[in-house]
């Protein structure tokens, strides 16, 4: 019986990862089309993200004793998160802003890691920490991927979307179609996996 259990339990474990998958996946579509429908919100909470860690680091560096190196390459990196931003809801993944924030990413990372792992901390403040400091403002980018496909041309694409330029875009149709993102690789996923078939004609 006990064996019989231990097998189940294993089951019932699998069954969890899937469904908490399945939920997290739904999440991520939800999210990147509310993202797509209110493009110029989204900027907008980025931005007040951007500006509420970078409060939080500072706080971070007068109440804690975490090195200065740490908070020191944290602002960095919300700083070109900032620049970043400029352009938004267009992405040039080849930008230096765009590289030097996966750069920075990786590097707060291993700081982070090189320093929880030298000082003990409760698991509840350590996710603290990477949740707020570390993984917010790089998951709203994440997810804003797929924003300028639906955007309508009513900006240059040059033109970041919190400009005061109102200008109608000449680049717009040229790139329509190419479509990238989070939301193109879950619809992607969806045709794969639940093609729609055709309705009959009575």
């Amino acid at each position: 019986m006990a064996a019989f259990l231990y097998l189940l339990s294993w089951i019932s474990t699998v069954v969890h990862i899937c469904l908490g998958t399945l939920a997290l996946a739904a999440a991520l579509y939800y999210l990147a089309e509310l993202v797509e429908e209110y493009t110029s919100t989204a900027a907008k909470v980025l931005r007040y993200s951007i500006w509420g860690t970078i409060g939080l680091y500072v706080l971070l560096f007068l109440f804690e004793s975490l090195p200065s190196t740490v908070v020191f390459c944290g602002l960095v990196s919300q700083l070109v998160h900032l620049s970043i931003l400029r352009t938004f809801p267009y992405f040039f993944l080849t930008s230096l802003p765009f590289i030097l924030g996966v750069v920075m990413f990786i590097v707060n990372h291993y700081l982070a890691f090189s320093f929880f792992a030298a000082y003990y901390y409760p698991a509840s403040e350590v996710l603290a920490y990477f949740t707020l400091f570390v993984w917010l403002v790089p998951f709203g980018f994440f997810i804003s991927l797929s924003a300028n496909e639906n955007v309508l041309p009513t900006h240059a694409e040059s033109r970041p979307l919190l400009s005061n330029d109102d200008d109608f875009v000449t680049g717009y149709f040229n790139k329509k179609g190419k479509r990238y993102g989070l939301l193109s690789f879950f619809n992607y996923l969806k045709e794969e996996f639940f093609p729609q078939r055709g309705k009959k004609a009575f």
